[in-house]
């Protein structure tokens, strides 16, 4: 059946393209002043009609006046802007009967190569809607309205209104018809308008009327047409990827149209008053000329465009729309790291979530860095996010161990702190822990360029320090704990318990309590290690200087040049009484 159809469709196309010749033939033979029998439309008074524009076709419409004084015709372009104009053409004599013509003849081809003159009366070029209102010529026996369209194929609504004054088809537009913005935030635009005559003069206005505020990130509309459609193209562009079976048929049919010089019927509009306005998309509907526009993108343009709708008659008019950009986001403060700072980041007790922004630029032409982060508090969750323009790097939480997070290849980096919450039961306690100075801090920081290292520092295998109960004398204690392969410092501290509640025995031993917190009495003495095999990294110090049957705290640090500090587990030690 399909093959059948394809062999009568080529034949139908064969004999078309062999039989188009007889036209011109025939029209050889024809006078000169004989054109071709072209559909004649005449133009109804009192109906709105839609007329279907062919790229670079002209589409003619004729009508007569009914010994009316006055008349209008407003034409109203689709989505693209075309040609029109109005011209009244005057017959001398009344045509001749009696002439013969080879071909037949329409009453207006007729009247057009009788003799007579034509006067035109107005044009109009543009997507706007233009209207042309004056009193009819007495002489003239036919108007002639031509449309034309330039760029595309297009759409566009003719109305013819006999007598004097408005139609009271279209709604009426006041003297200021353009859209003033009241407000702009960050996610929603406040919008105003003058009311239409037509909704306040008539008394059925609140009936038949209403506003229609439309919103787009891409332009201004000159007509609700023109919104549908973009909006119907765009639906069109999303269905594009289908797969689009092609025919015989349409080719054919467009041929056959060309040859023929005739036009896509008209659709009725009368058929599509109710389809015209469905699915609008309004944010604002209804009969007040104030709307806000919410659940807008901030830092966004967009355009409004308002429409009055007339749904009894089927017509709508456009108010010159508007622009507005939302405003952007509150930046939050952005602090700037120094080299090599050592800095105590703080939340505020009033919310559970906050958050602080810091940037840091490395310094030589490798732009690395290390940054490394410590929860001061057990019951905090911290979480830190590193980005570099506008692109997240990591992201992960922070705890009560060291975080190493080594930066390479960005001239710049923010680094954002976020305090999601604290654990249920932990949050008077971590309340409590306060830090040297009275200061309360969730999470420290440090960040270094490093110039030559090409990632993160290698971190001992324990931090717990052991002490030897058998090397333990009334004057001093023997302390051992892991290193590293690499050489670094290693510090001893000590202090002195003697009645201390259990309180200040945990802020004594907080991981937070580096080295700069400590008095310099504390410091009993510094030492470089290294060893190569990381099994064998153990080194030990000998404490003395002690008081017997004394009890107390030791803390090991290991400086580097980069990063925070790292801090040994705290050790208790009680001297023997007797020895």
């Amino acid at each position: 059946m399909a093959l059948t159809l394809l062999s009568w469709c080529v034949g139908a196309a064969l004999a078309l393209v062999c039989g188009s010749s007889w036209p011109k033939m025939h029209s050889a033979l024809a006078p000169e002043n004989e054109v071709p029998l072209r559909p004649t439309t005449w133009l109804p008074e009192g109906k709105i009609t839609s007329v279907t524009l062919p790229k670079g076709k002209t589409r003619r419409f004729y009508f007569t006046l009914k010994k009316a004084s006055a008349m209008s015709v407003t034409v109203s372009p689709c989505d693209l802007p075309i040609e029109w104009s109005l011209a009244a053409r005057t017959l001398k004599d009344k045509p001749l009967k009696s002439l013969h013509w080879t071909t037949k003849k329409s009453m207006p081809e007729v009247w057009w190569r009788g003799p007579g003159t034509e006067e035109k009366i107005h044009s109009f070029t543009g997507d706007a809607v233009n209207t042309f209102s004056g009193p009819s010529h007495p002489r003239t026996s036919i108007y002639i309205l031509r449309l034309r369209s330039k760029q595309q194929n297009t759409r566009a609504t003719v109305y013819l209104h006999e007598g004097p004054g408005p139609s009271g088809t279209f709604p009426l537009l006041p003297a200021d018809s353009k859209v003033h913005t009241l407000g702009v935030g960050m996610t929603s635009v406040t919008l105003s308008w003058a009311p239409s005559p037509s909704t306040t003069s008539l008394q059925h206005a609140e009936n038949s009327y209403n506003y229609c505020v439309l919103v787009n990130s891409l332009q201004n509309y000159p007509s609700l047409c023109a919104a549908k459609e973009s909006m119907r193209k765009e639906k069109d562009q999303k269905q594009d990827k289908k797969e689009r079976r092609v025919t015989v048929w349409p080719v054919l049919k467009e041929w056959w149209w060309r040859q023929w010089d005739t036009y896509p019927e008209d659709q009725s509009p009368s058929s599509s008053l109710e389809d015209e306005y469905d699915d609008l998309q309004c944010v604002c509907d209804g009969t007040d000329s104030v709307c806000t526009v919410s659940e807008l993108l901030p830092d966004t343009p967009y355009y409004f465009d308002v429409f009055v709708i007339d749904r009894l008659n089927g017509t709508n008019a456009a108010y010159k729309g508007t622009f507005a950009q939302t405003h952007e986001e509150a930046r939050p403060a952005i602090t700037s790291l120094r080299e090599g700072e050592l800095r105590w980041v703080t939340f505020g007790d009033g919310g559970s979530n906050s958050e602080q922004f810091f940037s840091f630029r490395p310094r030589g032409w490798q732009q690395s860095g290390l940054l490394t982060l410590q929860s001061c508090g057990g019951g905090d969750k911290v979480k830190v996010t590193v980005s570099s323009k506008g692109q997240i790097l990591t992201s992960q939480g922070v705890g009560g161990d060291l975080v190493h997070i080594w930066l390479q290849g960005s001239p710049s980096y923010l680094i954002h702190l976020e305090r999601e919450g604290s654990i249920a039961g932990e949050i008077s306690s971590v309340k409590d822990q306060t830090l040297p100075g009275g200061l309360m801090a969730s999470v420290k920081m440090q960040i270094s360029s490093a110039y030559h290292r090409r990632g993160v520092p290698s971190l001992p295998s324990t931090l717990q320090i052991k002490s030897f109960n058998r090397l333990r004398g009334c004057s001093s204690a023997t302390l051992a704990w892991m290193g590293t392969e690499e050489r670094s410092l290693y510090c001893v501290y000590r202090r002195k318990l003697e009645k201390l509640e259990a309180e200040e025995v945990s802020t004594l031993t907080a991981p937070c309590l580096g080295p700069e917190s400590r008095s310099d009495t504390e410091r009993v003495l510094c030492k470089y290690f290294q060893e190569l095999n990381p099994r064998r990294a153990v080194t030990t110090a000998v404490i003395g200087g002690l008081e017997p049957g004394t009890a107390y705290v030791f803390d090991v640090y290991l400086m580097r040049r980069w990063g925070i500090p790292i801090k040994y587990a705290s050790k208790m030690v009680k001297t023997r009484k007797e020895c």
